[in-house]
Parts: structure tokens; sequence; C-alpha cells
């Protein structure tokens, strides 16, 4: 393919408040035929990966390259020269810059939504902007291109960066076709020098490979004979493990044509997915064989098929498993997962550090999932869940529990169990439980080798004078601190005096010296330590100063072995500041790889938030049924399968999504239509008095829990003279269509012989219609059109069960309840008044006796219900809380 010419490219204008790439010790590239010189220059050795930041305390900020206490930058002449430039900055981007930007963005395909995000973003912004440029494509690419440019621009590394014009015309002229052979050349770029090796440039990125249908034939063919015992155990659960192995024999293969000849040799291989695969359907196809012999009559059969009417997808011929979703490894072989890096092959400041981390270790994968014990999880917390724990068990790895335990103000011992109580009822069992507290003392250790590195210095300025030197409110030039230079003796005394308690809160903080004219705001000289009078929880009052987030978290992924840090996007501009500080110490690196947060419409999910609403009583708690915790959806009914399910199919990338409540739902309902049993609720009990037979008929009826599934079992229900329907079910004036019981017609009693035919009301004072009269028509051969649940009223059966019932519904009324433009009055103000409405004096068949606290069960034609904890059911007492509505069906309430 001819080579971009240079006389075509249109070079951007660069806005003046970008930073532009290095551009010291140029060299030409004569060997690469570059249609422009490439330049590059030699940087100090820093790795890169996603990484994330919490701040506490003080507002954090910013990272820069590692050094040695020795190198010009610690010189007094640097220094000196440092200070003179500090106010000579860039100046804040401008509207018409953003405008140019995000004009320039949209051209290679990004929407206009993910343009304005990227300029806005300050990190990212330049490299793309200049990406574009090198790449000639100002005025416009193909979106493919552009979306490699994208994922170019967004992950590159430090030491990569230099390389980054080049990188850039590889990708355009289409000699870089995938985001596999672009994140291959940011790792060669990682330790290559100018001008690179041609030869090993294009055998490290498999420039110009081509691999053919056949090869990928027959390497499938050979992978499968290999492992074909371990396929016959696994069968079809290890189709995502055959293609990661084939990802890696086959690295330019295109991934769908992998995926494709793997699935259609393991069909031929094991032949159509049957029982071994889905253990219920050798039972399903039993049940469905005795289905007809275990109808008695012909009104029994009928009813008890508009009984399973009220679980359509219960007949679906393809019924999807929820238990087999929420244990696929799809998500973890197929997707951005795939392509992290694999134990050892994240570069280090020394390459002694991880032949150490290999020895440990013995090369596992081993990631983390680090809550602070400050509040409940929520949904988002499990799709961190399955990610840390899903990546680390698909290669047989561990994954620990490590509480972020250093503020001790926000910190309850309520936290801690529930963390690890909700971790464990969603299937995840840590290997270890670990604490950030049990490092103090080496922490501290460590600040204090920090600081004999002349990387770290005790600071005395106000949060308002630091917010001043970081740009304050305008976005203003930066300056340094005034105690940033003071001797080491000196800081170190400062920092002993920290400790020993001799400064009061806000008297003294301990910060990083990174670079404060970086345009990331993680290297702004973070805080590492400050001062607080709290009792922790664990250590007491050993200690009155504590480590921050932006300090902890990395030293003890580090101390902990951990190869994948894996965490939302928001903290990808702390990534830079996460290396800076293992690097500064020496110690070992993990790589941190950043994925897009889980939202869901209707609910907000900040722990802020979420207190807000607790504290000032909008909700009963935070299990409140209304939330979108953990804890709130399994008071309320969720499955740990099908929250499981839901994340593993959204899957992972790195935007962030926002997913319909409904579509969460959707899983709930599928799981529940396949687990739970069937029982008779009425939110309205009405009263219904059959004239034709004697005071005391009865007659015992016996429903299956389950229809057509025995192994529910079933049970005795007392059909009496005196029984009770839902209010909803009838109607005093006929209606075309309205085939519910209307005066003068029958209907159908779930299980029930025979319809019954009402023949007159009764009415209280205001003219309400309490009680129904009606004959009960035996004898009859008609079908009525429709069947209606109902309870009988037996003392001797202890029937009907009454019970109290939440219905729940959405907390707020828009889909983002923080759109300033939807909610002008504010997110507060789109709390729905109807969100809760709670049913006193429902009735149940007697079937619910004996459930316990959440116990699940389908209210056949009403919906989905758990037990609430506020039952008493040794005592009868029973509080319902509405799960999910039953699928829409527009036939069902006729």
């Amino acid at each position: 393919m001819p080579l971009r010419v240079a006389a075509a490219r249109r070079v951007l204008p660069v806005p003046s408040w970008l930073p532009v790439l290095p551009s010291s010790h140029h060299h030409h590239h004569p060997r690469m035929h570059h249609p422009v010189p490439y330049h590059t220059h030699h940087t100090h050795h820093t790795h890169h990966t996603h990484h994330t930041h919490r701040t506490r305390g003080l507002h954090s900020s910013s990272s820069s390259r590692p050094s040695s206490p020795h190198s010009p930058q610690h010189s007094p002449l640097h220094q000196h020269h440092q200070h003179q430039h500090q106010h000579h900055q860039q100046p804040r981007m401008t509207a018409a810059d953003e405008s140019r930007l995000v004009a320039a963005f949209q051209a290679i395909g990004l929407s206009e939504a993910k343009a304005k995000e990227t300029a806005a973003n300050k990190r990212l912004a330049p490299t793309l902007l200049q990406a574009i440029t090198h790449a000639g494509a100002a005025n416009g690419i193909d979106r493919a291109v552009g979306a490699l440019l994208y994922h170019l621009a967004s992950t590159i590394s430090k030491p990569a960066l230099p390389h980054l014009p080049f990188l850039a015309l590889a990708v355009a002229d289409a000699r870089l076709a995938s985001t596999d052979q672009v994140s291959a050349a940011i790792k060669f770029a990682e330790t290559a020098t100018a001008p690179f090796d041609q030869a090993a440039f294009n055998e490290a990125c498999g420039v110009g490979v081509v691999v053919t249908p056949a090869q990928i034939t027959a390497a499938v063919a050979a992978l499968i004979a290999e492992k074909r015992a371990e396929l016959d155990e696994k069968r079809y659960t290890f189709l995502g493990q055959l293609l990661s192995a084939m990802r890696i024999r086959l690295k330019w293969a295109n991934t769908l044509a992998l995926k494709e000849e793997i699935e259609k040799q393991v069909l031929a291989a094991l032949g159509p997915k049957d029982e071994r695969d889905d253990p219920k359907a050798k039972k399903k196809k039993e049940k469905e064989a005795a289905k007809v012999a275990a109808v008695a009559v012909d009104a029994t059969a009928a009813s008890a098929s508009a009984a399973s009417a009220s679980t359509p997808s219960a007949a679906a011929p393809t019924e999807r498993r929820i238990e087999d979703l929420a244990k696929s490894t799809k998500f973890i072989f197929e997707g951005e997962l795939a392509r992290l890096h694999r134990p050892g092959e994240n570069p280090q400041i020394r390459p002694e550090i991880m032949a150490a981390h290999l020895k440990r270790t013995g090369g596992k994968v081993i990631t983390r999932f680090p809550p602070e014990p400050n509040g409940f999880l929520h949904i988002g917390h499990a799709k961190a869940l399955n990610i840390n724990f899903g990546y680390a068990a698909a290669f047989n790895g561990i994954t620990n529990l490590r509480y972020d335990d250093t503020n001790p103000e926000a910190e309850e011992e309520i936290y801690f169990t529930a963390i690890k109580d909700t971790a464990e009822w969603l299937g995840f069992k840590p290997d270890a439980v670990t604490y950030s507290s049990d490092h103090f003392q080496r922490l501290y250790d460590l600040a204090v080798e920090l600081i004999r590195r002349d990387k770290a210095y005790v600071c005395h300025c106000t949060g308002e004078e630091i917010h001043a030197m970081r740009g304050g409110d305008s976005k203003g030039p930066r300056s340094e601190c005034k105690h940033r230079n003071r001797p080491i003796k000196e800081s170190i005394a400062e920092f002993k005096k920290m400790k020993d308690g001799k400064y009061k809160e806000g008297e003294a903080i301990l910060r990083m010296k990174m670079d404060m004219q970086n345009p990331n705001p993680q290297f702004w000289d973070l805080v590492a330590y400050r001062v607080l009078f709290s009792t922790h929880h664990r250590t007491g009052d050993d200690w009155c100063i504590y480590p921050t987030y932006d300090y902890t978290h990395c030293l003890c992924d580090s101390f902990e072995d951990i190869t994948h840090s894996l965490c939302t996007t928001e903290f990808q501009l702390s990534r830079e500041s996460y290396y800076w500080l293992v690097d500064a110490l020496e110690l070992y690196k993990p790589v941190q790889w950043e994925y897009g947060r889980l939202n869901l419409t209707n609910t907000v999910l900040s722990k802020r938030k979420l207190n807000k609403l607790v504290t000032d009583g909008h909700v009963s708690g935070w299990d409140d049924p209304r939330l979108f915790t953990l804890a709130a959806v399994r008071r309320r009914g969720f499955t740990p399968e099908a929250i499981n399910a839901f994340v593993r199919e959204v899957g992972v990338t790195t935007a962030n999504t926002v997913i319909p409540v409904e579509r969460l739902e959707g899983y709930v309902r599928d799981h529940l239509n396949q687990v739970a049993p069937r029982y008779f609720l009425l939110l309205e009990p009405l009263k219904v008095v059959l004239t034709n037979v004697d005071a005391d008929f009865c007659l015992e009826v016996t429903v299956p829990n389950k229809p057509r599934d025995d192994s529910y079992g079933s049970r005795v229900l007392p059909f009496t003279r005196v029984l009770y329907i839902d209010a909803s079910d009838f109607r005093e004036t006929a209606d075309p269509n309205f085939f519910r019981l209307t005066l003068g017609t029958t209907v159908g009693l779930l299980n029930v012989p025979f319809p019954i035919r009402a023949t007159g009301v009764t009415r209280d004072a205001s003219g309400r219609i309490v009680e129904v009269r009606a004959t009960y028509e035996t004898g009859t051969s008609a079908k009525p059109k429709t069947y209606i649940q109902w309870v009988g009223e037996s003392d001797k059966h202890q029937s009907p069960l009454r019970v109290d019932v939440n219905l729940v519904s959405k907390l707020f009324m828009h889909d983002n309840p923080q759109s300033k433009e939807d909610v002008p009055g504010g997110w507060l103000s789109d709390i729905n008044p109807d969100s809760l409405r709670v049913v006193k004096g429902a009735m149940a068949d007697t079937g619910l006796v004996g459930l316990g606290v959440e116990d699940k069960f389908q209210a056949v034609r009403v919906g989905y219900f758990c037990v609430d904890k506020d039952s008493v059911p040794g005592k009868g007492r029973y509080v319902l809380n509405r799960t999910v509505t039953l699928k829409e069906d527009s036939k069902k309430d006729k």
C-alpha cells in the first residue's frame, strides 16, 4: 500500500494551552521511509497502564518520571530554572479551542458526546490531536482508522510517547490495522531506540502478516486435538479458553474468524448442546412427557395451562440459563480483558524486581477488590467483583479482599461486615482478607525513605493556599509550595513531629514532590499523609497520621504482588502517579488498567447521594428495596446469579455505560421464572360467596408449586363456599374486552374443576362492592375464556394467610435524575412519590407458610416477590417485597 504523501497532510493548529510532545534529540529514520522526518528523544524509564484515584482530605494531584536524587533535576541550577519557568505556563483552553478540538475529533469518527468528553481530558486531548496531525487526518479519515488512532492516543505509555508520530503514521498507512497491532507497537516502542529496526518492528507488530482461513482451520484443529480431554470434560464452557489460547498462537488472526472456526469445530466434536450443557434440560423433557398423564380433568388441564400463561418464557423453545451466564468467561476471553498482559510482562524500573516478584508468586495472576469501608456496596461494585474475581479465576489465579481503611473518620464495623457478606453472597470468596492498616508501619517507613530521596516534603500550607497554587478556580498559573525545597533532614524531623502528635489537624501534611507543571492534576504534589486525631477501628490510637489513598493504594498493590490492578476510568489520570510512586521507591510495579463504570437509569449510586437519601429520610436505610445498593437489591429479591449474568453479558469496555434498569430487571425476571415456585396472592381481596353449595362445602385441590416441574412439589388448597378473588378481576358491567368475572358471566379458577358464575353483589354504605354472590357451575362442559387466582376461607386450613406487601417502583422519575436539563430543580426533586406503595391486608394461599426471609416466589398473574426481613415467619407474619413485575402481556389482564 502506498504511503501517505507529506504534501497531502494538513497540520492542525495546536491550541497554545496544549502541551506538545517532547522534541529533544531529534533523529531521522530513513529506513522507515517516512514522508516527513520522525523525531524522538530519550526519556527516563517510566511505564504505564491505567490508574485511579480517590482523594481524601486536601485535594490531590500529579505525577512525573522518577529521577535520582543526584540527577540534574535536583541541582540548585535546575531548581532555579524550574522556579523561573513556573509562571510561563500554557493559558487555559478557550471555547474556540474546545470547539476546534471537538470538530477534529468528530472528523475521525467520534460521536459528539465522546468528542466533547475527549476534548475536556487534558491528558488525552493533546495526544490524540497530535496523533491526528501526524496521521494526516485533519480533513477526516475512515472511521475504523480513527478508532485505531483513538486507541493509540488513549493507551500509549510515557516511554513510547516520543514515537507517537511514527506510530500514528503507521496506523494511517494501514501497517497497524488492529488494536492488537497498535498495542504491540506501543510495547515495542517502549524499549526501542531511534531509528527503529524495520524487521524487528514488523515482526513484533505483525505488519503485513496475513493469516489465511486454512491456517486458522488447521491451528484450531490442532488445539482441539491437544485439549480434547479437557474439552470433553468442560464442553461448551471451554470455548472462551480455547479462543484465548488461539489468540496467543495466531496472534494476528481475525478474532471473529477464530471464534467462528472454534465454534464450528467444537460443534462437530461434541454435537449440539444437550442436558450436559443444561442440567435441567433432561429433567424438563421427562416432565413434559409425563405432563398429559398428570392432568386428570380437561378443566384442570386448562387451568394449569392458564397458570403457566403467566410465565411465558418458561415455555420458550430456547431458554437462556441464567446460571450459565453467571459463570460465563466470555467477557474475559473475548473482550478488552483478553488483551491484558500476562504476569511477568509488565516492565520494572529494574529487571531484578520482576525476577523477585515471579519467584514469590510463581507467575500466578493476583487481583484484589479494594473497597473503602465507609458505605455499602452498590450495583457498580458487582461489576468490579466480577472483573477482579472473574479474571483471576479464569487464569487459575487468586483475588484478595482488601479493605482500604485509611480514613478512620468514615469507617464503621457494619461496613466491613456488610462488604464481605455481600461479596460472598454474590459468590466471591476471597483468597485472603487484608487491610491497608496492616501496613501502617511499612507505609510510614517508606514515606521517610521518600523524603530521603528528595521526593516528599512536609508542607504547612492551608487548603486554600494549595488550591491557589494549583491554579485556583480560574485554573490559572501554578506555583510551588514555599516548603517544597526545604532541607531533607528538616522534612524528616517535621514528619516525625506529625507522627508524634506535635501538630494539630490541618497544620502539616506530607506531600509528594512530583511536577507542578505537568498538565495532569495527579502530579501536582499529591498529599501522602495528613494529621487525624481519630481512633482507628483496628489500630486504636496508635497513629495520629494516616496515609491517603493516592499514597497507599499503589504501595499496598505492590506489597501484595498484585499483577492486575483493575479499576474504573475515573482513576485513569492517577495511573501515572501510581507508577511514579512505586518507581520512586524502586518497588515492584503492578499494571493498572481501567474499565468503564456501570450505571443504571432512574437511580443514583454515589455514596454521598445515597447517604443523603438515608440521613434525610427519603428512604428507610441503605437496604431500602428502592435503592441499588447490593444490600437493597438482595432484600428486594434479586438473585446473585441474575446480577452476575447481567454484569458479564454487558461486558467490559473502557466506556462508562448507563444501562436501562429494565435490562437488569429482565435478567432477574428470567432467573426467577426458572427457579421460583408459584403461589396465589390477592393484593385487593374481594369476597365471593357460592350460593349453591352447602355452608361446610370444602374441596381440597392439589396445586403444583411449579407447573411442569414436579421437583418443586405441590400444596393442597381448600376450595370453599366463601373464597376471595382479586378485586381487579371483577367488573359489575360486562365489557367485550374484559374476559374475567362480570355479572352473568363465568370465569375459571386456577386448578378448580369447574368455573363460577357471578349472580349478584353486596355494597357497603358508601356504595362500594364488598361481596360477590356466585354459583359453582358443576357439570358444565364449556371452558371459560380465562382463569384467575383465588384463596379459600377455611379455619381448618388456616386459610387465607394475611400478608403486607411493599410494591416497589423506580425511585426517580427520570432516567438521569442528575440531568440539569431534565431535572432543573435538582436530583432530590425527581424522587418518585409513588416509588413505594404499602398494601396492608393482602391475602395469600397457605403455600407461603414455611417460607423464610429472602425466599422468593411468583405470585401468579401478579409478579415476583421476596419475603422481607421484617417478616416473622414463625409467628405467621409475612411482609413481601415485589421484586419485579411479570413480563408485559397485553392479554394477561383480559
